[in-house]
């Protein structure tokens, strides 16, 4: 999986309670630890999982409700539990975009990043049922 480079990066001022934290990183980017979730309202749903150490590397995400509205995880109590989530609406779910040459794009329903949302601490998590979802999910045209 290869992040996007972003041309012109956007010259923020990241407050320490904005940092999102991945201690264990995704998948292939385990040594990246800090991340900042950005978004504009030109490019809804669509947002940003920007490296905070490398601010000309993130990941295109989108929340996976705009893509299967009826998406439902079934994430790990183990999980559940290292997150601290003790509802669900305490949890931010993302999915990462991919895009292809062709001009397709896809979303990885299969290993969401589950963030909480007032501790800012996430992982990316393989769901219970992760055999029901789409590793390359197309994304429809609109």
């Amino acid at each position: 999986m290869k992040t996007a480079e972003i041309a012109e990066p956007e010259k923020r001022n990241v407050k320490n309670e904005n940092v999102i934290q991945l201690p264990y990183g995704l998948l292939g980017f385990e040594r990246v630890k800090n991340y900042v979730l950005l978004s504009q309202p030109h490019e809804k749903p669509f947002m940003w999982l920007q490296m905070l150490d490398n601010a000309s590397q993130a990941f295109l995400v989108v929340s996976p409700f705009h893509v299967v509205p009826e998406y439902q995880p079934d994430i790990a109590a183990e999980d559940v539990e290292y997150l601290g989530l003790s509802d669900p609406a305490d949890a931010l779910v993302v999915n990462i975009v991919t895009l292809r040459s062709s001009g397709e794009a896809t979303v990885n329903l299969k290993g969401p990043i589950v963030i909480n949302r007032h501790t800012l601490v996430g992982k990316q998590v393989i769901p219970n049922n992760a055999a029901k979802f789409e590793l390359c999910h197309p994304l429809p045209v609109s």
